[in-house]
């Protein structure tokens, strides 16, 4: 039985239970997550009701047991959500809100989900934009942003940092500058917060330009190029080099000439893909720096992925208030990339700068 704590009212002379703790410990004796009130639901999951539903029978083919002591597809999803928005132990997961299930159980059910999520939606949630209509649409999507940039913008990319347990194998290359062991996440978003594409394969200690040189984007970025589409860019900061398809920013320019506008332009636009990673660190406690996630960094990058999926879902059903619903300071990477642009690149970045901010 919980225990009750009680609030004495000064002007009143007598002792009253505190509403919020009478609703903390009401929920404790609920047997049924989804019997409790949409809003606590939402709190504790951080999908709604429906939405939880919808992912569990898109995985329930991948999760659901053969006998008929398996914990159901229902108490896996929730046990999953849970932990990625918390990112607490998983023992105290499995003893809240009805889910009831030993820590054995949580960590299967984590890795069941988590694999599940990585097979069978990830592809479908996070989708680059591939074909022409994609491509228009996403242009269309920066083009009428509250901080445009120039015409053909479809994504803006930065990396983070993810806090991991320091791997037993080649532990060095996980720690980061900043001095903790981590992956260097790339992620590519746009003005929506949507998540486009992710990378979280690469160890802490390697920088944003080496992770793009080795992105899959990046090479669809260099054929769309290569075949005539001169007019698609994404836009990075000045860890990223300049290439005909990634625009960064110009140094140490003076105050109102056209590139002191144009890295203006192109740093009020790129600033959706930092409060990205403030919105997902956020939600899904898991990813935060004072929530080290305890695995290896294969899995790792499988939590990153799950994350991101269950990000744009939230994000497709507009329950995100992205601004004033969730907030976290990042550091910037002090990385500069130093790298001579090519004379095509920079021949571009001179047309953009020439045709719009002249």
């Amino acid at each position: 039985m919980a225990f009750e704590y009680l609030a004495y009212d000064l002007s009143r002379g007598e002792e009253e239970v505190s509403p919020q703790i009478v609703d903390r410990s009401l929920l404790r004796h609920v047997d049924n997550p989804f019997d409790l009130d949409a809003g606590e639901f939402q709190k504790l999951f951080r999908l709604t009701p429906d939405l939880t539903e919808d992912v569990v029978s898109q995985l329930d083919s991948h999760l659901r047991g053969s006998r008929v002591t398996a914990i159901s597809t229902e108490k896996q999803v929730l046990a999953a959500l849970r932990f990625f928005a918390t990112g607490c132990y998983q023992r105290p997961v499995g003893e809240q809100w009805g889910i009831s299930m030993s820590q054995s159980s949580v960590s299967r059910s984590i890795h069941r989900v988590t694999a599940a999520i990585n097979s069978s939606m990830f592809y479908a949630k996070v989708r680059f934009p591939m074909t022409q209509v994609e491509r228009q649409a996403a242009k269309e999507i920066f083009a009428s942003a509250t901080s445009p940039f120039v015409g053909g913008t479809i994504g803006a990319i930065d990396c983070t940092h993810l806090s991991i347990l320091a791997p037993k194998r080649h532990e060095e290359a996980y720690v980061n500058h900043h001095g903790y062991h981590s992956l260097n996440v790339q992620m590519i978003c746009d003005p929506t917060l949507k998540i486009l594409n992710v990378n979280a394969k690469f160890p802490g200690a390697r920088h944003d330009a080496y992770i793009w040189s080795s992105s899959a984007v990046r090479m669809v970025m260099q054929r769309n190029f290569e075949i005539g589409n001169h007019n698609l860019f994404l836009i990075g900061d000045s860890g990223y080099p300049l290439e005909p398809w990634l625009m960064t920013p110009l140094t140490n320019q003076p105050e109102g000439t056209p590139k002191f506008l144009y890295n203006e332009a192109l740093c009020k636009a790129r600033n959706p893909v930092e409060r990205l990673f403030g919105v997902l660190k956020a939600t899904w406690r898991c990813l935060s720096q004072q929530r080290t996630l305890l695995y290896d960094p294969g899995f790792t990058g499988q939590v990153v992925n799950a994350c991101s999926v269950l990000h744009n879902i939230r994000l497709g059903e507009g329950i995100y208030q992205t601004e004033n619903e969730f907030t976290e300071p990042r550091t910037n990477d002090i990385f500069v990339n130093q790298d001579a642009p090519s004379s095509t690149a920079k021949r571009i970045q001179d047309r953009l700068i020439a045709n719009f901010f002249t």
